[in-house]
């Protein structure tokens, strides 16, 4: 009996979707959140894209979803995140993902400033042989960006979200895509058009705006004003800081070329001498007969779902791989170390406070600084009621039990500029310095 008991308790203070317990939550966006996840059967470990099925059906999204799930099932490659199945549940889509805990490459540049060019080209290289492999069964990225670019553990970059990826099927007569989409500035100048455009050429093109980025660490094209900026774009106006090498200018300049006619091809870019140095080209086996993408149906119908299980009404609780994955470097005592300097888009803090003090500490901070809250059990939804450079500013906050006598709370940036969340950040963590835990113990003193 006392075996039963240690394998049902876990499981009981969290979300179980099929085989998957759930834990924390790695990044949220308009129609997704994306959390930590484990296979209770084998021990896996993985990420969970939760779509809600009735904003999908009411923004008209279902096929646009099912082309991105089967493409990502599509492709299978070292350079590129892998989904491994799709679960449905009468309210929401479970996409479940290789799990990539390594941060995104514009982490990378935010830390640095700049890559040196040798580590710059190897990124570069390593992005150019996933997005080759994509062209060649027939699917663009078409929102390729360093915030798309992520890491694993051995710092080897795979290419993820394919939510405006396009197959080759959906090409009109005239041989073209129509579907202006993207990033404004990574986007190509024939995107910006409309009469049609290549989607592999439009796609070099956003990688040569990488290229740009790790290399000089800011943008080739950046104007406040959007008329300048794609007018910017579509003549190509751009400068090459003096560091770079010749070799590295000609190759950049070959890529932002505004007619996608005489643009570089992959084909021609991995023949570069430039390219070409340190190369190494990916070492992978594709076995097309093992792909099903039965599961993407059934999960768009209601042929067949998924059991879920509901955690109890307390926080969730935060396992030892968890806490140590989500600390910087993976280090256990830099979780503990005042944050305020160094936050990015997320962050967290420790307490020794009880759960509800903590979330109604953080719900009386964030009224004054000009949020409109709402409270769904331990997660705090914060949203500014002006509006900043990027919109209004949107926070997540979520309590996790580490002990019984030992919080962790996570803090993301949903919505809104960067560096206005590092603003509210400062002001909001000086208003929680009577639950905030000390390495000492203490209260935190500002």
């Amino acid at each position: 009996m006392s075996g039963s008991r240690k394998r049902t308790t876990p499981a009981s203070s969290r979300t179980r979707v099929g085989n998957y317990e759930m834990g924390r939550t790695l990044g949220e966006g308009s129609f997704a959140k994306v959390k930590y996840a484990r296979n209770t059967v084998t021990g896996d470990l993985a990420a969970i894209k939760i779509l809600d099925r009735d904003k999908v059906l009411r923004h008209k999204m279902v096929e646009q979803l099912k082309r991105e799930i089967s493409t990502m099932k599509l492709i299978k490659h070292p350079n590129v995140v892998e989904i491994i199945e799709v679960m449905a549940s009468k309210t929401k889509i479970y996409i479940v993902l290789e799990l990539v805990n390594g941060g995104e490459l514009f982490d990378k540049i935010a830390q640095q400033g700049r890559l040196k060019e040798d580590e710059a080209r190897r990124y570069f290289q390593q992005l150019i042989n996933g997005v080759d492999y994509c062209h060649s069964r027939g699917v663009y990225h078409r929102d390729l960006k360093p915030e798309n670019l992520i890491l694993d553990a051995n710092g080897v970059l795979k290419v993820s979200d394919f939510g405006l990826s396009a197959f080759s099927r959906q090409v009109r007569e005239d041989g073209l895509l129509h579907t202006a989409c993207g990033t404004p500035n990574y986007v190509a100048p024939e995107v910006l058009s409309d009469k049609g455009y290549d989607g592999a050429a439009a796609d070099v093109w956003s990688c040569g705006v990488i290229l740009f980025v790790l290399m000089a660490g800011y943008l080739p094209f950046d104007e406040p004003n959007l008329m300048t900026l794609y007018k910017r774009i579509c003549k190509a106006e751009f400068s090459c800081p003096p560091w770079f090498s010749p070799g590295a200018k000609s190759v950049i300049k070959r890529i932002l070329d505004p007619s996608p006619i005489t643009r570089i091809s992959i084909a021609e870019l991995l023949e570069d001498e430039w390219f070409k140095q340190g190369y190494k080209p990916p070492s992978f086996e594709q076995d097309d007969e093992d792909i099903n993408i039965d599961d993407v149906d059934a999960a768009f119908s209601n042929s067949k779902e998924c059991l879920v299980t509901e955690k109890k009404e307390k926080p969730e609780s935060m396992n030892a791989f968890e806490l140590i994955s989500s600390s910087r470097e993976f280090s256990l005592e830099n979780l503990f170390e005042k944050q305020a300097q160094l936050v990015k888009k997320e962050t967290r803090f420790t307490s020794q406070r009880s759960a509800s003090e903590i979330m109604s500490k953080m719900e009386e901070t964030a009224k004054p600084l000009g949020f409109n809250v709402r409270k769904d059990k331990y997660k705090i939804k914060m949203k500014g009621d002006k509006s900043g450079r990027k919109g209004q500013l949107s926070v997540a906050t979520e309590v996790f039990e580490v002990a019984p006598s030992l919080h962790v709370v996570e803090l993301r940036k949903t919505g809104g500029d960067t560096l206005e969340f590092h603003k509210f950040y400062k002001n909001f963590s000086s208003g929680l310095k009577d639950v905030v835990w000390n390495t000492d113990g203490a209260a935190e003193e500002h």
